[in-house]
């Protein structure tokens, strides 16, 4: 279990997990549940805003190169996530350019139009079958997956989100695959909307408990 800070973490959570089960089980690919309202995959070429924490996804898969010595150059081919193995549930604001990358490379994508026309437990049923019965998952998971109603203390709130429920049914399912390895939980930020924090934290902790089987489970 990994807490942020910004998702900026994920280029190095993800890939170490990744080196680490290559390691453990003979160069398997590593499975990546990506939640956020965002997609994380812009390269440096491609953000408008430069932000570091929007480009987590194409440094971790290759796709972005580091900027300069010493920032990302230490991620070898051995630490790269497969995007055949990756799953977005959640998005709800994502750039032009990322569109046409996750086009591209055909990347199993679930927007938060996808969970109102489905259900979430449709939309799990899905991501999973996609991700196959064999490969340990890595969980990546954005407090801004969720509606701001639960978790306003983030950086970037965006309405239309999941609810805590919906985020909490994620876990208990990642959970049941007993195939769950690793688990980010990122961009929950004490001092945005600091009066509500407490809303925030309460569903982070929800959200953390029920991927270690905490409480009730998804059966």
């Amino acid at each position: 279990m990994t807490l942020g800070g910004d998702h900026s973490i994920g280029a190095g959570t993800v890939t170490g997990t990744a080196r680490a089960v290559r390691e453990r089980f003979q160069g398997a690919d590593l499975s990546v549940l990506w939640v956020g309202a965002h997609a994380d995959i812009n390269t440096p070429q491609s953000s408008m805003s430069g932000r570091i924490h929007g480009m987590p996804v194409a440094f971790a898969s290759g796709l972005a190169k580091s900027p300069s010595k010493g920032v990302f150059d230490w991620i070898m081919k051995w630490h790269l996530i497969n995007l055949k193995k990756l799953v977005y549930i959640g998005l709800r604001d994502v750039d032009e350019a990322e569109k046409a990358i996750i086009g591209q490379h055909c990347i199993k994508s679930f927007t938060m139009g996808d969970v109102r026309s489905h259900g979430i437990e449709r939309i799990m049923d899905l991501a999973l079958y996609h991700l196959g019965d064999g490969s340990p998952i890595h969980v990546s998971y954005d407090i801004d997956s969720l509606d701001p109603e639960y978790a306003p203390s983030t950086g970037f709130p965006i309405p239309g989100g999941l609810s805590l429920e919906e985020g909490i049914y994620i876990s208990q399912r990642l959970y049941a695959t007993k195939r769950l390895v690793a688990m980010d939980l990122v961009e929950v930020n004490p001092l945005i909307e600091s009066p509500r924090l407490a809303t925030t934290l309460q569903s982070a902790a929800s959200v953390m408990k029920a991927a270690l089987g905490m409480g009730m489970r998804y059966e």
